[in-house]
């Protein structure tokens, strides 16, 4: 079907639109396809659920993962009514689609509250320079689980 990334893609944007009138998040809808399949969904739950990682891709992600049994999607595309912010395009690397679409661009989502520009600014500063406190402790120690994954025959590379 040769429009069926736009139907996909229209698929994501009523789920936001739902999602806006149920009352139970933000503006924002995901699914995952496979093979021409929906394999799952997800909505901005971060209201209902008290949960500021509840983003419709990190909810999709989810859920897709937990249907297909592994933990990365490759074969599947992603469609998201919005430009994912650093989280959720951090979440889509680490599954591994095939690809992902969006509808609206970041711009459009700053314009209506929802800005995170200043969180890609934060990931280039030095933790020291951060907004929010953090420091580095016990480097030496933090070492010792990855010596041990180096070490384990149980491990599962991903």
């Amino acid at each position: 079907m040769a429009d069926a990334p736009h139907t996909w893609m229209r698929k994501a944007i009523d789920l936001a639109i739902e999602n806006v009138r149920s009352g139970h998040g933000g503006p924002f809808g995901a699914l995952v396809v496979k093979d021409g399949e929906l394999i799952a969904t997800g909505v901005n739950s971060v209201t209902s659920r008290n949960d500021p990682t509840a983003h419709a891709e990190v909810m999709a992600i989810r859920n897709a993962c937990r249907r297909l049994a592994t933990f990365q999607l490759s074969g599947c595309e992603i469609y998201t009514s919005c430009e994912p912010c650093p989280m959720c395009l951090s979440a889509i690397y680490w599954a591994r689609p095939d690809g992902f679409y969006f509808a609206c661009g970041r711009e459009v989502a700053a314009a209506h509250g929802f800005e995170d520009a200043f969180i890609d600014k934060e990931l280039g500063r030095h933790p020291d320079e951060r907004t929010i406190f953090c420091r580095q402790l016990v480097a030496e120690d933090g070492l010792r689980p990855f010596e041990e994954w180096k070490r384990s025959q149980r491990k599962i590379p991903y």
